[in-house]
């Protein structure tokens, strides 16, 4: 990781723009429709709020998402699918025969306004590969994700957009794909905080005592800071690690809000003593409902980020910036 300001520490944010492509295997229309349709008003309410405060971010998009309609889309299809052993997880053989025609008949699966949004936008667009592909899945192989990662490149370049930032899905973090990588000219990645209960597993191992850990780590300090050291480039893609997910507004927990704030700006504020990273993350889809609970508690952290930038130099970069590039 490399900064044009090495002595000063750096808030990033970056968020995974996949709407149903991304949960089509955890949940259903029924049950999280209204989440995923109301990202229509999310991406506008956070693209003036970010330029309100004159904060970048880097969006993680889903390759499916640059499509206009399905029609624009099969040709971009990778010939070369995953074969996941679990044949739930296949989102060819399952979700994408479910998919309409455009944003107008189908906003679960298309989102060309909201991706022409960000892209008239300051923001970097990344990937969050083309399909929301499983990296750690057994069945699926490296030339599978090559093929994955080809296509998010190709149907970006024919949007003019040019990809150098990716967000493994469901944070699997495959080093063994690293070169793959950096091969088709993915310089950075968004890797995982190093406590246990962040490491990568399959989806079958993310078990309930692992996720009640996490749950805790919300609000009470069991993993420590999570922030990161500027400046430990090494060969291969950058890892641009994440510190902290921004669990979203639930009325049953709002008694705990506070404490998930104050737990957010006290790393924010350790980052920005030591000089090191602070990387925030979330989905757009987290924010569908609960909008306006959501958007303060984002304001909140804002202006928190913004007395740490007057007081230390904290400074606000994307993902490739902050990897120098």
């Amino acid at each position: 990781m490399s900064t044009s300001k090495k002595d000063k520490g750096v808030f990033v944010i970056s968020l995974d723009f996949e709407l149903l492509w991304g949960v089509w295997d955890v949940t259903t229309k029924e049950n999280y429709g209204s989440h995923i349709t109301g990202v229509k008003q999310v991406i506008p309410g956070l693209l003036a709020l970010f330029a309100e405060y004159d904060i970048k971010i880097t969006f993680a998009t889903v390759g499916f998402l640059f499509a206009k309609d399905k029609e624009s889309l099969l040709p971009h299809l990778p010939e070369k699918r995953p074969a996941y052993c679990n044949s739930g997880y296949n989102v060819y053989l399952n979700e994408f025969n479910a998919i309409g025609n455009n944003e107008s008949d189908d906003p679960y699966h298309f989102g060309y306004s909201l991706f022409e949004l960000i892209r008239q936008s300051p923001h970097e667009i990344g990937s969050h590969t083309f399909s929301h592909y499983f990296c750690l899945e057994e069945g699926q192989k490296a030339a599978d994700f090559d093929a994955d990662v080809k296509a998010a490149k190709k149907i970006a370049a024919a949007n003019d957009v040019k990809i150098t930032s990716l967000v493994f899905p469901r944070n699997q973090v495959n080093p063994e794909y690293f070169d793959i990588l950096c091969k088709n000219g993915i310089a950075v990645y968004r890797g995982n905080p190093e406590s246990w209960i962040y490491k990568p597993r399959r989806l079958s191992g993310d078990i309930p005592f692992i996720r009640l850990c996490r749950l805790l780590d919300t609000y009470f300090p069991i993993s420590g800071y999570n922030t990161h050291p500027l400046n430990n480039r090494k060969s291969g893609p950058v890892n641009i690690p994440a510190s902290r997910f921004l669990k979203p507004y639930n009325k049953r927990l709002a008694w705990l809000e506070k404490l998930k704030l104050k737990r957010i700006m006290n790393e924010m504020t350790v980052a920005a003593k030591r000089n090191e990273l602070y990387h925030l993350w979330w989905h757009p889809h987290n924010f569908g409902e609960n909008l306006k609970e959501n958007m303060d508690n984002l304001t909140v952290l804002l202006d928190h980020y913004k007395k740490l930038n007057k007081t230390y130099g904290f400074t606000n970069l994307t993902m490739k910036e902050a990897a120098g590039l």
